[in-house]
């Protein structure tokens, strides 16, 4: 008989850095008296993020939603975009704020990705991007991503929400595609409380970017643009630059609990575990899912959902629904079922396991022995 845990067991929890640490940069703030509009601390955590991610250049903002619109605006996108049903709501939603119509390409099986073999199918002569997802941290088929759309004269942007710190031979993520948007909500492996960033190849670009998140503003006389209010603030530089001195620490011990979630998972019927990448590519371990597979495991996968909260476990249906089964994109012809069957079959059986730092591993070996009580 499992007895459930004497605390919540949650699907994630913020690292935390010292009260005494936030103390110490909040008196450099008061005595710089500078709390927003490009001050020390936010011109210092770009220049520390553009040299810890490998990037040529980073530009912040106050989350990643606001973030992935103005890359869209930046790159003056219109029309149709290709992205993927499989993600969180803001990933289509900052193409509809744009006027831009999502078009939803189907998954790859294995990774949960986009697939990049299915992508040319959904080109039409109104499509002028794609917006791929780093899901749970797995790389895209980058180099596939980028071959259709050099030959279709497409534009790149990635939601890359979920890949702090993630690189492909040694080079960092960022560096892929035309923009990719790095989130820093505070439930990220790395944080800055609330707050995202874009990565971009050329100066030229985050000039604009710069200039598109500061309402346009050139100087005290000049407005050259439309923009929006996407700036970083003091405070929340300063945590981030904080923060990313627990990067490494936290990813190294979501690496042990990964292992040993995969240690007590390997051989449960029924279960398919994280994909495994080329050695070539460094992971973050933001995430852990499994998916369910009814037929053999004996259960939903919403039966599990439920059951695990007798145990005071808390998981998450991370990503369920699909994006295309909103009501918002259900009419769209691309949401149709028929065109999104991999995706669909996904979304009724992931589940999104605790992973944080201060879970200890027997709290993972409890986990996973609960899990595994379930099948019938």
């Amino acid at each position: 008989m499992i007895e459930p845990f004497d605390k919540m067991i949650y699907v994630t929890r913020p690292v935390f850095p010292t009260i005494e640490e936030v103390t110490d940069k909040l008196r450099d703030i008061w005595a710089a008296k500078w709390l927003t509009n490009n001050g020390p601390q936010h011109m210092m955590l770009e220049r520390e993020l553009k040299t810890f991610l490998k990037v040529p250049h980073l530009s912040l903002f106050n989350n990643g939603t606001i973030a992935l619109i103005v890359a869209c605006q930046s790159l003056r996108l219109s029309g149709q975009v290709i992205t993927t049903p499989f993600t969180f709501a803001a990933t289509p939603h900052v193409l509809s704020w744009n006027n831009i119509e999502p078009i939803f390409c189907d998954v790859d099986k294995e990774t949960m990705n986009l697939d990049a073999d299915k992508i040319e199918s959904m080109i039409t002569p109104k499509t002028t991007a794609i917006l791929p997802v780093h899901v749970f941290g797995i790389p895209c088929d980058v180099d596939k991503i980028q071959e259709v759309a050099d030959r279709y004269g497409l534009r790149v942007v990635y939601d890359a929400a979920h890949t702090f710190g993630v690189e492909i031979d040694g080079r960092g993520i960022g560096t892929f595609g035309d923009i990719s948007m790095l989130s820093f909500h505070a439930t990220k492996l790395y944080h800055t409380v609330e707050g995202g960033a874009l990565v971009m190849k050329s100066e030229h670009t985050k000039q604009r970017i710069d200039l598109l998140k500061n309402f346009g503003i050139k100087n005290e006389e000049e407005v050259v643009m439309p923009g929006i209010n996407g700036k970083l603030d003091e405070v929340r530089a300063a945590i981030g630059r904080i923060m990313l001195n627990y990067v490494e620490g936290e990813r190294l011990k979501r690496k042990r609990l990964h292992e040993v979630y995969n240690e007590e998972l390997a051989e449960v019927e029924g279960l398919k575990l994280m994909p495994k990448v080329a050695d070539n590519v460094k992971l973050n371990y933001q995430y852990y899912v499994v998916r369910i597979e009814e037929e053999t495991f004996g259960r939903s996968r919403d039966y599990v959902y439920g059951a695990f909260k007798n145990f005071n476990v808390y998981t998450r249906k991370y990503f369920h629904p699909l994006c295309s089964d909103y009501t918002c994109y259900r009419h769209l012809s691309s949401s149709s079922p028929a065109n999104l069957p991999v995706a669909n079959v996904i979304a009724k059986q992931v589940l999104s396991l605790p992973m944080y730092g201060d879970l200890t591993e027997d709290d993972v070996r409890k986990i996973c022995a609960i899990l595994k009580s379930f099948r019938s």
